[in-house]
């Protein structure tokens, strides 16, 4: 046990070192990938070191190769930090080492996951009737929602997709936004519907599904159908008008999905709710815990209204399963058989915030993501194209020379992009919205300050000169 300790204390001092270190360290990876192969990389040792000199050497290798993504100016990917008790919770989780896929395999911790789900459903005001699970991440979430979608809608249709599988079956089409995010492709295609099953639907100038042609294209058969909504997309965070376009998808008698990946959560906060009416409607969700309720990777968060439909679709049996008929075994809501207990570091986030807490995080963000995208506009050679209305905005930076075309603006936009990120004070990451490539500024970090949203306005005004 003394080598187990000690090899905790080289890595709770090289934690603490790097929590530390967070406001002075440059937020982007410094190292190149040749250099990180050239520590990392080697031959297997016959061997094995002691544990204390590995997590030495693991601390040492991983030297300039990570990036701050924990700091309060990091803007890339919807990426948020980990709060005390959450990272702490995650620590303990490591260290119980449960198997939360059955009550009798992690008794407490499935326990302390049945208390989070409801906690969450409670949170984002979403049916008390729903059952929920915690998945990898909002992929996995997808995923779970929409293996409980194909079965209902193949079952209303008489076709048992656990009997019979899906050769042979009614063909099911997915409508969707154009501006959808790639995870949803990838579940239909794990799912064994297929690419051409994806039916996109264009949208208006606020990036919602319009309406009229959402009608039309449901109106043109009466095949099992699956619609699948943005709560806040990727790039401006727009949503669909969900208590327009449910109504309308429910009298066709499709199954409705959310992406709320992050903008889910805008429903705990009172001024920001709004964005979300209609919402509850629906028949199931998907989010992250790791974007905006800042618990540590990994952690999706699946909630499904047809709790019939979602256990069929994931439910499975065997003589050695030691099932608790009073408890709520994991293994019957996800698709894993050995899990993570990723529900406790989000049990803790919910009791260190609270609901106000939680909600107070969610408005300094949008606040804090209003206040970088304009003072950053305000600088020479730049433009807004999407000026927040969560926390998402979008940045050009145009080429000053004369003649320049849309061509050098996309190239200048990238050029600029990477020198910030090389400069180390913030890290953006890049896309391209309607044909133009832009800065894209997502804030969804606990740690983000008034100080930070200083910093890196200075910080590109420093690049730009």
């Amino acid at each position: 046990m003394n080598q187990t300790y000690e090899a905790l204390d080289v890595a709770f001092n090289g934690a603490k070192k790097w929590l530390s270190g967070l406001e002075d360290r440059s937020v982007s990876a410094t190292a190149t990938l040749e250099s990180l192969r050239e520590k990392i990389h080697g031959e297997l040792p016959d061997r094995g070191m002691d544990s204390t000199a590995v997590v030495e050497r693991l601390i040492d290798v991983s030297k300039g190769g990570l990036h701050g993504s924990a700091s309060g100016r990091f803007f890339a990917w919807v990426i948020g930090g980990a709060t005390p008790s959450a990272l702490a919770a995650d620590w303990l989780t490591s260290t119980w080492d449960q198997n939360a896929a059955l009550y009798a395999c992690g008794p407490a911790v499935s326990v302390i996951e049945e208390t989070a789900g409801e906690w969450i459903k409670d949170l984002l005001h979403l049916p008390e009737e729903c059952s929920f699970a915690f998945t990898t991440g909002c992929q996995l979430a997808h995923f779970t929602c929409l293996a409980s979608a194909r079965a209902a809608v193949l079952k209303a249709k008489r076709w048992n997709i656990n009997e019979d599988g899906l050769v042979g079956s009614p063909a099911i089409r997915v409508l969707t936004s154009e501006h959808r995010h790639g995870s949803v492709d990838r579940a239909v295609r794990y799912l064994g519907l297929g690419n051409k099953s994806l039916r996109a639907i264009p949208t208006d100038s606020e990036g919602r599904i319009e309406i009229s042609n959402f009608e039309a294209v449901l109106s043109e058969s009466d095949q099992p159908t699956i619609v699948v909504l943005n709560a806040a997309d990727l790039n401006i965070g727009a949503f669909d008008a969900f208590d327009e376009l449910i109504p309308i998808a429910k009298q066709h008698g499709a199954w409705v999905h959310i992406d709320g990946a992050f903008g889910l959560f805008a429903r705990v906060s009172e001024k920001l709710r709004h964005h979300t009416k209609g919402i509850e409607l629906a028949d199931s969700w998907a989010t992250d815990g790791h974007k905006w309720l800042n618990v540590p990777f990994d952690c999706g968060i699946a909630i499904i209204r047809d709790r019939q439909a979602h256990r069929e679709a994931m439910t499975i049996s065997a003589s050695y399963i030691a099932a608790e008929s009073q408890a709520r075994d994991q293994i019957d809501w996800n698709p894993e058989w050995s899990r993570r207990a990723r529900g406790v570091p989000v049990y803790a986030a919910l009791q260190e915030l609270g609901r106000e807490g939680v909600a107070a995080m969610i408005e300094r963000c949008v606040q804090h993501c209003h206040e970088i995208v304009l003072g950053i506009g305000k600088l020479p050679n730049t433009k807004i194209l999407w000026e927040p209305q969560l926390n998402q905005g979008l940045i050009r930076f145009f080429d000053a020379s004369p003649n320049a075309t849309e061509t050098d603006h996309n190239r200048r936009t990238d050029e600029v992009i990477a020198e910030i990120n090389k400069e180390g004070t913030a890290f953006f990451s890049s896309t391209t919205w309607r044909g133009l490539r832009a800065m894209r500024v997502s804030v969804v970090n606990w740690r983000t300050s008034a100080n930070d949203v200083h910093r890196t306005v200075e910080s590109v005004r420093k690049v730009l000169r």
